[in-house]
């Protein structure tokens, strides 16, 4: 009886986690989108911008005054010469996706950042020689499939947002793969992440913002008729990415990888679906046909993944399975068996 009230609590736990991630992720990106094309700030450095200062000013809260989580202590040699690196790439990421989602809808955008699994494989294989079994390949074959359904269906289509958002994949395979080797001997959680790489990111992208947007952003400020809640709603977006990390911090102690692999593909479709629903972007039956292939897929990539690691767990216990020569070692995916949104 026990057992079972527990398992309940915990099954509750995990419905409770994933929902309020679901709210923050999804709130966070229609906020954005309604920034760039109702409010007509059209700005997605300065936007990034605000975000970074405001996950700076959370993280620290977060650490220093409240205490939710202990400070994760790196010294400062290792700051300059591991954690900025990850930053640049980070920073370069976030970017990227807000670029991408001033350009071309949510739905699209959400799509193509599917094709992450995809680069991540791909660049393991290409520059760090490292090789796979055929069922991760594979399972890459619906992802890669959908998504050229989706970019040739797609009736919004806009080549700078597609080229925004392909590179924001690269660029968040090479902060994962890179982190294994940069951050290794320290286990980040998301908001000790977020406490040493946001101050990082905000002073990158501080001089481009003012260089590239800060007369347009000036000139909105002078001709934009409503500015008070219009700057009120641009740093409730930088409150709610923050937020986010939180959320993510929580769905991960929450809940199993599988559990958590299905649930982020969810939460794409629940994405594409709400910002139909509030921007009325055409999306054709093809378009719609490519998405969901490309959200199977990424599920299927997530079993596999799942099922491998299985595997080379009961391998490296000694439960028995062939063993694969040092030489050509099929290694398993750097995607972070629990990976979750950045800011």
């Amino acid at each position: 009886m026990e057992d079972a009230k527990m398992g309940n609590a915990a099954t509750i736990r995990a419905v409770l986690a994933i929902l309020q991630w679901w709210g923050f992720n999804v709130t966070v990106i229609i906020i954005n989108k309604w920034i760039f094309q109702k409010l007509e700030f059209k700005f997605p450095l300065t936007v990034s911008w605000v975000h970074f200062i405001c996950s700076s000013i959370g993280a620290y809260i977060a650490i220093k005054v409240l205490k939710t989580k202990p400070l994760i202590e790196v010294d400062s040699e290792d700051r300059w010469r591991r954690i900025f690196p990850m930053s640049f790439v980070f920073c370069i990421n976030i970017v990227l996706g807000n670029v991408s989602l001033r350009y071309i809808p949510v739905s699209f955008m959400q799509t193509i950042k599917s094709f992450t699994p995809a680069t991540t494989v791909i660049l393991q294989w290409l520059v760090w020689r490292k090789y796979f079994e055929w069922r991760i390949w594979a399972s890459l074959v619906p992802i890669v499939g959908g998504i050229l359904l989706t970019s040739v269906t797609e009736l919004s289509f806009n080549t700078f947002g597609f080229c925004a958002a392909m590179v924001g994949c690269l660029a968040t395979s090479t902060k994962t793969i890179l982190a294994e080797s940069l951050l290794h001997g320290y286990k980040f959680d998301s908001i000790n992440t977020v406490y040493y790489m946001a101050p990082f990111a905000t002073m990158i992208l501080s001089v481009p913002a003012m260089v590239l947007e800060g007369s347009g952003v000036v000139s909105w400020l002078y001709t934009y008729e409503s500015v008070g809640p219009a700057l009120a709603i641009i740093v409730t977006s930088g409150v709610l990415a923050f937020c986010l990390n939180f959320s993510i911090f929580y769905v991960i102690h929450s809940t199993t990888a599988v559990t958590f692999n299905v649930a982020g593909n969810l939460k794409v479709a629940v994405a594409v679906l709400v910002s139909w629903m509030i921007f009325r972007n055409p999306i054709s039956a093809m378009n719609a046909v490519g998405c969901a292939v490309t959200l199977v897929g990424c599920t299927f990539y997530g079993y596999v993944r799942h099922l491998i690691s299985q595997h080379q767990a009961t391998v490296a216990t000694g439960g028995g399975g062939p063993r694969t020569p040092r030489g050509r070692l099929e290694m398993l995916p750097l995607t972070a068996e629990k990976q979750g949104d950045k800011i």
